[in-house]
């Protein structure tokens, strides 16, 4: 199955991304998924199920470990048949 996952982290600092976005960044980008798209309101990616959700879980461990005091997200199921 195909999951696309959507994520916030927060504090928002609009003067520089704080430590705990620049983290969530890192892990998304280097998880192996198919689509990644990082802004400053707003993260989506895209792959198989196994990989977004490895990837789910070291966004929160470590973003929450970088200072997250909050993380937003949604996870949708796009498609059928991959793992």
């Amino acid at each position: 199955m195909r999951l696309r996952v959507e994520f916030t982290t927060e504090p928002f600092d609009l003067d520089e991304a704080p430590a705990h976005a620049l983290v969530a960044r890192e892990v998304v980008e280097a998880a192996e998924l198919d689509a990644v798209d990082v802004g400053p309101f707003g993260n989506t990616a895209e792959g198989g199920a196994d990989a977004v959700l490895t990837a789910v879980d070291a966004l929160l461990r470590r973003s929450l470990a970088a200072g997250a005091t909050r993380v937003s997200l949604q996870i949708n199921v796009i498609g059928e048949g991959e793992k």
